[in-house]
């Protein structure tokens, strides 16, 4: 490769796209999801398909694939790159994407919560940075104690309860190690994950404060894309490919709760 055009390929923007799965079953019943392993709905099957088809109009072709270890996220990225003819890109997973660790709060109505706890508390349990909610107990249903996903982690090292703090905490060392490395080499990177661990990766990039990322939603299904310097900072804000539906789609996820 001559000196020119790695001077070229270097100072081209660095392609990174956030998709957050589409609706999963507890999505569609208003539950606090966490680290529980559920499927997509037929509409988060839809949406997965629409996030795929948005991608191959845009003209980004992934590299590579990461996802979290569960199947929600997994399925999405599946539908998705299966839609833009992407299936063949090499697949990373590690369970640092997961969603949020819920505590106690797994498998809870929200509705239901956010009358138990009152307005003030549900908020800070839901969106506080920095406030996990109580953990969870090894012996609950809805607990991942003895998970095989997990198996070959330390148990002391996977959570029981999780602020937004604690997630990019633990999200941050595979950011490093892994996926800026791939975005270093010119990869185009596909991240399918959760609303919680791509709004920790959205505060690291963007370097928005504690109080403006309580604010941030991000929707099912519809690709977020950042295009990065050499140094892995933004050149312009990040964009949704579909900027009207992203717009309707947040409001929905803000409104989450207070259903009836």
């Amino acid at each position: 490769m001559s000196n020119s055009f790695s001077k070229t390929l270097a100072s081209q923007p660095k392609k990174l796209i956030l998709v957050r799965h589409g609706q999963s079953e507890w999505n569609e019943k208003n539950l606090f999801t966490g680290w529980v392993d559920v499927k997509l709905t037929e509409k988060g099957r839809s949406e997965a398909q629409r996030a795929g088809v948005l991608l191959k109009e845009s003209g980004l072709k992934p590299d590579i694939l990461y996802t979290s270890k569960l199947s929600r996220a997994i399925q999405t990225a599946n539908i998705a790159l299966e839609t833009a003819d992407r299936l063949f890109i090499d697949v990373k997973r590690t369970w640092r994407l997961n969603e949020r660790h819920y505590g106690d709060l797994q498998g809870k109505d929200k509705s239901e919560a956010l009358n138990q706890f009152g307005p003030e508390l549900f908020k800070t349990y839901r969106r506080s940075y920095d406030t996990p909610p109580p953990p969870i107990a090894d012996d609950n249903k809805f607990s991942q104690f003895g998970d095989e996903r997990y198996k070959e982690i330390d148990p002391n090292v996977l959570p029981k309860t999780e602020s937004l703090k604690l997630v990019i905490d633990r999200l941050l060392p595979y950011w490093q190690d892994e996926i800026a490395r791939d975005l270093l080499d010119n990869k185009t990177v596909l991240v399918v994950a959760h609303g919680n661990s791509l709004r920790g990766l959205y505060k690291h990039l963007t370097g928005i404060t504690a109080e403006e990322i309580s604010e941030i939603n991000i929707p099912t299904g519809i690709p977020l894309v950042f295009e990065l310097d050499s140094t892995l900072n933004p050149i312009k804000p990040p964009y949704y490919l579909d900027p009207e539906a992203a717009a309707a789609g947040a409001a929905a996820v803000a409104a989450q709760g207070q259903k009836k």
